[in-house]
């Protein structure tokens, strides 16, 4: 047989298979993606489990299904580390049981939900440390840590029946907690004004002496590292420098130099950005993934121009990345590799007073300015409970929490269309 005239024909023929599976590939491809329904971002769409939002196009899921309310993290509070055998990516998030508020573990890959905590009671916190694979937290006046694989719980600290005190935060060695210590006549005020519109200015307006303390993980010996007749609050260690603390000095935003680093060796104090004009505000600062940069939300003055702000630790430049109105977010948060921002956007009663504010936002920087991609639909979402917005850790989702289906839950969007 003559090979020259079968080789074209077996060529033909295989092409014409590899065409068919790929038609077959792509076509079960659209099925899938036609299987999802299109619908508005709501309680009806929560339902349904996965949803396309009906005014962005993006892909919606809910990422936790229990029972209860169930609640991510604040936006600068880490919830992610790696699964125990290093193949999938974990996030802890909060959910109320009948003995209280405890932590929970997911996978992200499998949806596989494992109750970390068991003791009775309230918990506070919100800290991850991702190299102990601990989550640690307190209830009452004690703080605890408890192994997010083992479910081992150890007790750290209780704090005297003569003060007041919390921890936030873990340092870049995961070797230190940091909080604060108040006063009982601080905490008074807080207990007769529990909603934060009744307490704020009264805080602010007592100028009490608060402490900036650390609290060594293994020892549990407690170090004052700085005191001020002032409300010190937002306090967060960097991820990268185990000795940088950052801290905000709380009340109006435009009645205070805000924010601060500090290192707790030198006890070197640092403004990190002055007013330059009056009523200008900056706050909900966060670090970069990196360490260098510390992001903020920046107004010249307030209400009237918006930035996603980020001055370099090191060198003090700073970047300012212009925003629309409609575009302003409570909270803003950086993608894992540092290139785009997300924000959880805000309701005309918010300090931008947007009149079509009320989206997750995905954001791009050119030049100056942020170019926003709206991912999903947030009118049906109360405000009240803000949406924190984080990245999944490998960059594709943002993932929030929302009460558009009538109670706290957690939802992931793909920032990319399919």
């Amino acid at each position: 047989m003559n090979c020259r005239k079968i080789l074209p024909v077996l060529l033909v023929l295989f092409c014409l298979s590899c065409k068919n599976k790929s038609e077959t590939t792509n076509n079960v491809s659209s099925e899938i993606i036609s299987e999802v329904p299109m619908m508005e971002t709501s309680k009806e769409s929560s339902l349904a489990k996965v949803w396309i939002d009906s005014s962005t196009g993006h892909k919606v899921e809910k990422l936790v299904n229990r029972e209860g309310d169930n609640r991510s993290f604040y936006f600068h509070n880490n919830p992610f580390l790696k699964s125990e055998d290093g193949k999938d990516d974990l996030m802890v998030f909060s959910g109320d049981t009948e003995t209280g508020s405890q932590y929970f573990s997911i996978n992200l890959k499998t949806k596989e939900i494992d109750q970390i905590t068991n003791k009775q009671g309230r918990k506070r916190g919100e800290i991850v440390g991702a190299k102990t694979r601990k989550v640690y937290y307190m209830v009452n006046d004690s703080v605890f840590a408890t192994h997010i694989d083992t479910h081992q719980t150890k007790f750290i600290y209780k704090f005297d029946d003569e003060v007041i005190g919390s921890v936030t935060t873990l340092n870049a060695d995961e070797t230190l907690l940091g909080g604060a210590l108040i006063t009982k006549e601080e905490n008074e005020i807080f207990r007769k004004n529990p909603s934060k519109s009744s307490y704020f200015d009264k805080i602010y307006e007592a100028k009490l002496e608060r402490s900036l303390i650390t609290l060594d993980v293994k020892t549990g010996e407690l170090t004052n590292i700085y005191s001020e007749n002032a409300w010190l609050n937002h306090i967060q260690f960097s991820p990268t420098d185990p000795d940088l603390l950052m801290y905000c000095h709380e009340g109006p935003w435009h009645k205070v130099d805000r924010i601060w680093t500090i290192n707790i060796k030198t006890k070197q104090n640092q403004l990190m950005h002055k007013r330059s004009v009056e009523r200008e505000i900056a706050g909900h600062e966060f670090f970069s993934r990196d360490g260098n940069t510390i992001w903020f939300d920046l107004q010249i003055p307030r209400s009237v121009t918006f930035y996603l702000a980020g001055k370099n630790i090191e060198t003090g430049e700073e970047t300012r990345y212009g925003l629309k109105r409609d575009e302003w977010s409570i909270h803003y948060n950086i993608s894992p590799d540092q290139n785009t921002f997300a924000g959880d956007g805000g309701d005309p009663g918010q300090v931008a007073h947007a009149k079509d504010g009320m989206w997750i936002y995905h954001f791009k920087p050119k030049g100056d300015s942020l170019v926003s991609t709206k991912l999903v639909n947030m009118k049906n979402h109360d405000y009240d409970l803000e949406p924190n917005v984080h990245f999944s850790p490998e960059g594709k989702q943002i993932i929030f929490r929302a009460n558009f289906e009538g109670s706290s839950q957690i939802y992931a969007v793909d920032i990319k269309k399919h």
